[in-house]
């Protein structure tokens, strides 16, 4: 049986394997989403470096000119100074003024600004460089044709702010490490619920096989032994009675193992209406009558108030069914059980008091546990036989909580258990 959990239920690693998977799509996501944006951030610095740059250059080429038709071209060329660029004077023909030998590659510029107008250029020396330069055609007070050019090397500008970029990269690579560890931090976090489920799972399957198998097993035992051998009509039925008997418990389980099911997933529809909960008391007292009859258990009521409550009718009968079941299995035969209803404090109150064997004060935080019977010993009716799987008070919480109700449990050892169901009380104009 173990085997089967264990191939239907995840594993500890497939967490761990999913734990480390969640944190590899955190750090790839950040780092995609880095990339993108450095490559972005690239585009836009070196575009606006590229832009101030040709900004500067005819700014600079202008300046030369006005220089040039103040000072004439030869004397206005050399008092211009402009750090980081180089001043050119050209003719219309293409040849330097004032300068021994130029780039040819400036000639052509000059040249086709002449003839066309203003005219901006990039071009790649055999060094490497890369230089960009901006042509300005102007006439001089000669009233001959020149033109003004202004190069800059684009390469230093953009060294200024490679220190720029790797801080960017620096700090790129520093989020995504501690991305990482975060990440590995939240996906732990975020599998711990799953990792609890799965716990509350194979608990919950564990208890539940080894409860159907102990009935089954009789089942299939009286069953084979009054096979062996023939029998009169007495034997066989008493071995369909304990077979009956047996079967019952089975289908109570798998009734309370459904509901509660059925419960955590939401799927147990809750119905509120405005009732009072002492005709819901008094029908399921009238239930549990035959529960104590066998045991000569006497089920007495004390203080009955009417107390109105919204709930679901089914569902609130259960639940005080569960705790005159529960007082009648754990009290002493001709014992008494005491219901209370009434309003105490703005709540209305149902209580169910035994002067059974009571819960040891280490079982009373555990009582509500799925398939918890405390000792053994402590859990077993009259005949020895075991009484319950361990699932009533689960589903007793459960109710409670879908109506906003709370429970509380006070026992003594041997002087018996009181068990108190404490609902807001409906107003007159609920429906």
């Amino acid at each position: 049986m173990k085997r089967d959990e264990t191939q239907l239920i995840p594993a500890p690693q497939s967490l761990g394997r999913l734990r480390l998977r969640l944190t590899a799509w955190y750090v790839v996501t950040l780092f995609a989403t880095l990339l993108v944006l450095g490559i972005a951030l690239f585009a836009t610095i070196t575009n606006d470096f590229d832009s101030n740059l040709d900004t500067s250059l005819r700014v600079t080429a202008q300046s030369l000119v006005s220089a040039a038709r103040t000072r004439g071209v030869e004397a206005g060329a050399g008092s211009v100074v402009a750090p980081g660029r180089q001043l050119f004077v050209f003719g219309s023909g293409g040849r330097s003024v004032g300068s021994a030998q130029t780039a040819p590659w400036l000639g052509e510029l000059a040249s086709r600004a002449a003839r066309d107008g203003a005219q901006a250029a990039r071009h790649e020396s055999a060094d490497g460089s890369l230089l960009r330069a901006y042509a300005q055609p102007f006439i001089g007070s000669d009233n001959r044709r020149y033109v003004a050019i202004a190069t800059g090397d684009e390469i230093e500008v953009e060294d200024k702010y490679t220190a720029l970029i790797a801080m960017f990269g620096a700090a790129a690579i520093a989020a995504v490490i501690m991305l990482a560890l975060g990440g590995w931090f939240v996906a732990g976090k975020s599998t711990q619920p799953v990792e609890r489920a799965i716990a509350h799972m194979r608990r919950f399957m564990a208890d539940a096989a080894h409860e159907l198998r102990t009935p089954l097993s009789v089942v299939r035992t009286r069953a084979e032994v009054a096979l062996q051998l023939p029998r009169d009509e007495g034997e066989y039925r008493e071995a369909l009675r304990q077979i009956e008997n047996e079967s019952t418990r089975v289908s109570k389980i798998v009734d309370d193992l459904l509901m509660l099911a059925r419960a955590d997933t939401g799927e147990r529809p809750i119905e509120c209406n405005r009732l009072f909960l002492d005709d819901v008391v008094l029908d399921a007292i009238e239930s549990a009558r035959s529960l104590a009859e066998p045991k000569h258990v006497r089920i007495d009521i004390h203080e009955f108030e009417e107390a109105s409550v919204l709930g679901d009718a089914a569902l609130l009968r259960q639940i005080v069914l569960i705790l005159l079941d529960n007082a009648i299995k754990f009290t002493h035969e001709f014992g008494v059980v005491i219901v209370d209803v009434g309003i105490r404090d703005g709540l209305a109150v149902v209580s169910v008091a035994d002067d059974g064997i009571g819960i040891p004060p280490d079982h009373l935080l555990r009582v509500f546990e799925r398939f918890f019977r405390g000792d053994p010993a402590r859990t077993r009716d009259m005949t020895g036989v075991s009484t319950g799987a361990g699932l009533g008070l689960s589903i007793a919480q459960w109710i409670a909580e879908e109506h906003g109700a709370s429970i509380e449990i006070a026992s003594e050892l041997g002087r018996g258990t009181r068990v108190a169901v404490n609902f807001p009380v409906a107003g007159r104009d609920a429906m």
